[in-house]
């Protein structure tokens, strides 16, 4: 299962359109930042399952702030990460996804790519697809129980 990270769009859809193209995922998960964008990309590919969550500059958009996903056996924390502040410290984020029995935490928020395991928790930021000069996006793989994360340059190679 392949799951593709996006966050911190801010209107450029074409870049995750690309990302999609590039890794033909089994999923797509969007974490804010701006999620119209995310309406626009499932729009284009209603196949591919799709799951987001609001970010810091979605102003009265719907829905919970974090949400956890089952997938594979695996329980993924899905939060743009202003609510737990990633910008100052990722305890918070990283407490909430161990009292959710979160494997995976995903977030956004910085726009600087992450990818570690601590405590148990594999937690990934994917960085910022819709940066003009640097965009970059998340890979997730579980294959045979493991759980891969990655996070790759729009237009190069993956970095971690």
């Amino acid at each position: 299962m392949k799951l593709l990270v996006l966050s911190d769009s801010h209107g450029n859809v074409d870049n995750m359109v690309r990302a999609v193209e590039r890794t033909c995922p089994d999923m797509i998960c969007h974490l804010g930042d701006v999620m119209p964008d995310g309406a626009k990309l499932h729009n284009r590919f209603p196949a591919i399952p799709f799951e987001q969550v609001p970010g810091n500059c979605d102003w009265g958009a719907f829905g919970p702030a974090e949400k956890l996903l089952c997938v594979e056996d695996r329980r993924i924390l899905l939060c743009h990460g202003h609510t737990f502040h990633v910008k100052e410290s990722l305890l918070t984020a990283m407490y909430a996804a161990q009292e959710r029995r979160a494997d995976i935490l995903l977030f956004g928020h910085t726009h600087k790519v992450f990818s570690e395991t601590r405590n148990g928790v594999a937690m990934l930021n994917p960085g910022s697809i819709g940066d003009r000069s640097y965009p970059t996006y998340g890979i997730v793989e579980l294959t045979g129980g493991s759980i891969l994360l990655s996070t790759v340059p729009l237009n190069g190679y993956p970095v971690g």
